[in-house]
């Protein structure tokens, strides 16, 4: 295959001419670069603004971590790549698991694919669960190819994710996961290696722990978006081609009183059709719930045969809070998502509201501040930016899983 053209996935992407750093900052909302801006913290995000690639993408929904992460790595949506949430039902075995499992991913990702064409990759996530996903397919012996986490970054091989000495070499401590440290550590990295060895496909994605708990312009935010800022313009500095964009939004989703503001989908359910009549599932879910206590605004329900679920999308359809019901064929073909791993039901909530299975099953006691969550269509704008200017047509619709694209094929 010529180097001028990598075929991944049916889609075609030019070989590198200078290092393209892709980046994802997790559950960064439109408004959170443009108020570190004003702020007066963020010279290089107001550089892009003003003469780079400034524009708002679509994420994948459900708008969550992994499918969205997945979707960037693969430059396609879950019904290509299968990885739907971060969490699902698997009916094969009748239990719920983590999607974090390589072997469920279905197609091979960009990195992979361009390693193996000769280019030099470079994966750093916040946590493992991610890492592991986006690092499959990867050959570490061969000094091409370097994935790590920034939680286990003490951890590190080279025969399991080539490189060593990650603490040495970028001076910090290995981070707490609850924490903006564990951001700073993915850019601190990606710099250090940049300069060492030149990858010509880097990918940094971040955590979300600072946006669940503080809104665009806080001061809590703009110190992490001005942190972000100065790694950024050293690779700026070094020639890399930079693309951001997120795997989704963020919004509040608490009453006025500051508690959260949750419909109870399987209590609801369970008062209206009796119990073990349907199962909810809330993709949310992974390890790390302490920022949002698993609570999201995207839900897929299972229901027994017995169920009609005509009456029943009609009846939550006109539930208070409630945006949208889809069936499993309407919900998979509106947002692109593998039929075999959804359940019967799309159940998405309005803005303002959180969706839950039922009170008790949900611990909110380490929520410190007020909910802040995402998973709808609610969440679903996201920045779209690059420090050069493009010439991708106004009119496309943009998604964050073209960065990639835009990065190698359209910019100027």
């Amino acid at each position: 295959m010529s180097k001028s053209a990598i075929e991944v996935n049916g889609r075609s992407y030019s070989w590198p001419t200078n290092s393209v750093v892709g980046v994802c900052v997790d559950g960064s909302q439109p408004g959170y670069i443009e108020e570190a801006v004003k702020a007066g913290v963020a010279p290089f995000f107001k550089r892009i603004l003003a003469e780079g690639t400034n524009r708002i993408a679509d994420c994948v929904v459900p708008s969550f971590t992994n499918p969205n992460n997945i979707s960037i790595a693969t430059g396609r949506p879950p019904a290509v790549h299968g990885i739907c949430g971060n969490y699902f039902y698997d009916q094969a075995s009748g239990t719920e698991i983590m999607m974090n499992d390589p072997d469920l991913l279905r197609v091979d990702t960009i990195f992979k694919t361009f390693q193996q064409e000769g280019a030099k990759v470079c994966v750093i996530t916040a946590k493992d669960k991610l890492r592991r996903l986006l690092g499959k397919g990867l050959a570490f012996e061969n000094g091409t190819a370097i994935g790590f986490s920034a939680e286990k970054a003490d951890q590190v091989t080279l025969s399991e994710h080539g490189i060593e000495n990650v603490l040495d070499l970028v001076s910090l401590p290995v981070p707490e996961v609850y924490s903006a440290d564990l951001s700073e550590f993915i850019f601190a990295a990606g710099v250090k290696i940049m300069e060492r060895d030149r990858p010509d496909v880097m990918y940094l994605s971040t955590t979300d722990y600072i946006q669940h708990k503080h809104a665009p312009g806080t001061p809590v935010a703009n110190d992490f978006y001005r942190m972000m800022d100065g790694y950024l313009s050293q690779l700026d500095a070094m020639g890399c081609t930079i693309v951001v964009t997120a795997d989704h939004g963020m919004n509040a989703k608490h009453d006025d009183n500051a508690e959260p503001d949750v419909i109870y989908l399987q209590t609801l359910l369970d008062e209206r059709l009796g119990e073990g009549k349907t199962r909810v599932i809330l993709p949310i879910t992974d390890p790390y719930v302490v920022h949002h206590g698993a609570l999201g605004s995207y839900a897929t329900v299972y229901l027994n045969d017995d169920v009609d679920q005509a009456a029943l999308i009609a009846d939550l359809s006109a539930y208070d809070g409630i945006l949208m019901v889809l069936d499993r064929k309407a919900g998979c073909e509106r947002f692109e998502l593998p039929e075999d791993r959804v359940g019967d039901l799309i159940i998405i909530s309005e803005q303002s509201k959180a969706l839950g299975t039922s009170a008790d099953r949900h611990d909110l006691s380490a929520l410190k501040e007020p909910l802040r969550s995402h998973g709808g269509i609610t969440e679903q704008n996201v920045p779209f930016l690059m420090n050069r200017q493009d010439n991708v047509p106004e009119d496309r619709r943009l998604r964050n899983f073209d960065i990639y694209d835009v990065a190698l094929n359209h910019a100027l």
